[in-house]
């Protein structure tokens, strides 16, 4: 059973969250929903601190014991942190994918991006028609 997606982020269609953090700057994961379709996830790649990504560019790339997954930047941005910890345990991201969890923090470039992302209404629709469609 998938956790619920909490209101206090923005979603995008590939299953990643931002969670805004009020100085300029996202923290962003994969979801729930995500770390569920991954499986056991092996091997986080995380990206240099300094990187420059644009909106639904990788980011980065999650490997998990059935496929390899890049993972999209939900805003344009420089990389200014990155959970060190997904080194030694990407088991995290099973575990705690919108808390522990979380993958890389990025100063925005246009935090106007953030609203053109999907609120978790509207991505807990997407998500329940995407299990409809696969039964």
């Amino acid at each position: 059973m998938s956790k619920p997606n909490p209101d206090d982020r923005r979603y995008t269609k590939e299953h990643e969250w931002a969670l805004d953090n009020g100085d300029g700057t996202v923290t962003m994961g994969v979801t729930d929903y995500a770390q569920h379709l991954l499986t056991d996830i092996v091997y986080v790649e995380l990206p240099d601190v300094g990187k420059k990504v644009k909106q639904m560019e990788p980011v980065t790339v999650i490997e998990s014991v059935k496929s390899v997954s890049d993972i999209f930047s939900p805003v344009s941005g420089e990389v200014v942190g990155v959970n060190d910890i997904l080194q030694d345990k990407p088991e995290l991201i099973n575990e705690d994918a919108f808390g522990e969890g979380w993958i890389v923090r990025l100063a925005m470039s246009d935090p106007a991006e953030l609203d053109l992302l999907m609120d978790a209404a509207a991505y807990t629709a997407l998500t329940e028609a995407d299990k409809s469609a696969a039964h």
